[in-house]
């Protein structure tokens, strides 16, 4: 069971509440639909419910409210807005994702494709899906973690008639199954013909709340639709006619040419127009909503409409009564609860990440051979195919660019459900991006560097390949370049939300950072580090290899380089950054 208690948006300037001491419950084994007209506050209902707007209230799911549910996915399937996604990830790749997210093994994806009936389509793309399918997706996300409860906002939009009558048959036999479900509509008929329960709000106060049957009594009345290019002149005769027999009929100028008459038949209509030889292009019966959503100018004599008093919004003493409830927050899910696994999917989900690779290592192996053809080329910046002309190698502008899309198609193309408060600034999510795009990094710049070794191999003979000198120390500074240029994109995009200011922040690094550290340690010095690994060895408790020494000189004289003080400095400054942004952010919940 879904109970909503004394629901109230905070306003807006001086706008009114978009809802307003809202309170009904969605019973358990039932579908129930939130009716109201565009504007009503139905959306800002839902979204109260899931902590996802400020306001007052509570709302409690099974009994209890949602930020003490250990893992909202599996009592909670929410679907407000479009499905959010790369548009060039297929529709397996993005339920699999989807998956790792809510924490559920990825055999439910396959599962819910054939539930929904994409299991034809689990391999098309999500930009290219028919008109329609993308809901489908939708739901197949919201059903995921098998939940109890399941909120939708308009799930009919975009379907046929035949799409919506599958929507309401699954809808119900998830209902039929002890579950709850509350679907939000503006379509009276629908609402009548779908739902067990209609919940009816205006202005985001409750107006009714009344079972399908007796809404459909009550809130619902025959007219006679009628279209003809002299609707204010017929509507004036049946008006007349009306008042000299007596009869209540209510006619409603409607839009362009048509007319609502109420009280009346096709029959009398028709008999009228063919009378005074008035012109008419449709006349039919139809079903129109009686309730307060309505406001249309009438003409003539008119049939009070019939009221249903407003339901209490909490009887005496209940906790929604005074709406004086802070509605407590959804804390955001610690998302994703597998992610590693999610970013990976992520990662490999979409083109772009094996066309980037591409593209680095045959750029890489041609400026390799390029580069050769002088003769003045050390053999370091040979196989790391790093011209001076360049800020940065071919491999390391990959990692960055990689690094930056991690953030970047996160914030454009959302894998994570923003309808349940998920945000890309999870401490987990940034470990295991940082994890993913370090190991990328590291393999493009292994790939590369033998890719360039092997191509001046085959061009120039064995003499240019030979392994270089100092060969662990150049690794540790390659790799260390690769992994900064991949965390500095990332850190950057993830601040500012954009793929570009990731990619700025790390060709910044070269053309700005460095040139100013140059400056800073182009000075004499007066004393030297020499003797700092033994110092430290007295200092430490545990005896390490005297090996170790070796290693760490090397790390010490790699950040002593402009380049590797740059990249410590800048790392620090966006991690700095990041972190301020999220706590920021976290304060505001």
């Amino acid at each position: 069971m879904l109970q909503a208690i004394g629901l109230t948006s905070a306003p807006r300037r001086s706008a009114p509440p978009a809802v307003d001491d809202l309170t009904f419950e969605a019973p358990r084994g039932k579908v129930t639909a939130l009716l109201g007209a565009p504007g009503s506050g139905k959306t800002t209902a839902l979204r109260l419910m899931l902590g996802l707007e400020t306001g007052r209230g509570l709302a409690y799911f099974r009994g209890r409210p949602l930020h003490r549910i250990a893992h909202p996915t599996r009592e909670v399937g929410v679907l407000l807005d479009d499905v959010p996604g790369h548009p060039a990830r297929t529709v397996r790749g993005q339920l699999r994702m989807v998956c790792a997210a809510a924490g559920v093994p990825a055999s439910r994806s396959d599962e819910m494709l054939e539930v929904v009936g994409l299991g034809a389509l689990r391999h098309a793309r999500l930009g290219r899906l028919p008109l329609g399918m993308d809901r489908r997706l939708g739901l197949a996300c919201a059903l995921l973690g098998d939940p109890h409860t399941l909120l939708l906002d308009d799930p009919a939009k975009g379907l046929s008639p035949r799409e919506i009558n599958w929507l309401f048959d699954l809808l119900r036999a998830h209902a039929a199954h002890d579950g709850t479900v509350l679907y939000t509509t503006a379509d009276p008929k629908e609402a009548a013909r779908t739902a067990d329960r209609v919940v009816t709000i205006a202005q985001g106060r409750l107006v009714a709340d009344q079972n399908a049957g007796e809404f459909a009594r009550t809130r619902l009345r025959p007219r006679v639709v009628v279209r003809t290019p002299h609707a204010e002149r017929l509507a004036a005769l049946l008006s007349r006619e009306a008042r000299a027999a007596q009869r209540s009929v209510e006619v409603v100028a409607e839009h362009g040419s048509r007319l609502s008459v109420y009280g009346s038949s096709c029959a009398e209509v028709g008999d009228t127009a063919f009378k005074h030889g008035v012109l008419v292009h449709q006349l039919a019966d139809e079903t129109g909503d009686a309730g307060p959503g309505r406001a249309p100018s009438t003409a003539g004599a008119s049939a009070t409409a019939p009221t249903t008093s407003r339901a209490a919004s909490g009887s005496p003493g209940s906790p929604g009564s005074g709406g004086d409830l802070l509605l407590a927050p959804v804390q955001p899910l610690r998302a994703p609860l597998q992610p590693v696994r999610y970013e990976l999917r992520r990662l490999l989900g979409v083109p772009a990440t094996h066309l980037i690779a591409a593209a680095v290592l045959v750029v890489s192996a041609a400026l390799s051979v390029l580069l050769a053809r002088t003769g003045s080329t050390a053999l370091p910046r040979l196989l790391a195919a790093w011209p001076g002309l360049l800020p940065l190698p071919p491999a390391a502008l990959g990692a960055g660019l990689l690094g930056a899309l991690s953030f970047g198609d996160e914030f454009r193309h959302p894998g994570l459900a923003r309808s349940l408060g998920t945000v890309p600034r999870r401490l987990g999510l940034l470990l295991a991006k940082l994890a993913v795009t370090g190991a990328a990094a590291l393999l493009i710049g292994f790939l590369a560097a033998v890719l360039d070794a092997q191509a001046l191999r085959l061009v120039y003979g064995g003499d240019l390949a030979r392994p270089p000198d100092n060969l662990p120390g150049l690794s540790a500074s390659w790799s260390g370049l690769l992994v900064g240029c991949a965390w500095s994109g990332l850190l950057a995009a993830g601040i500012f939300r954009r793929t570009a200011a990731g990619v700025a922040a790390m060709i910044a690094v070269p053309v700005i950072v460095v040139p100013l550290m140059d400056a800073a340690l182009a000075g004499p010095s007066a004393h030297s580090v020499a003797g700092l690994p033994g110092r430290l060895r007295e200092l430490a408790w545990l005896r390490v290899p005297y090996e170790v020494d070796r290693w760490l000189l090397a790390g010490v004289r790699t950040l002593a380089q402009p380049v590797g003080a740059a990249m410590v400095l800048s790392l620090s400054v966006l991690l700095c950054g990041y972190l301020f942004t999220g706590l920021r952010r976290r304060a505001r919940w």
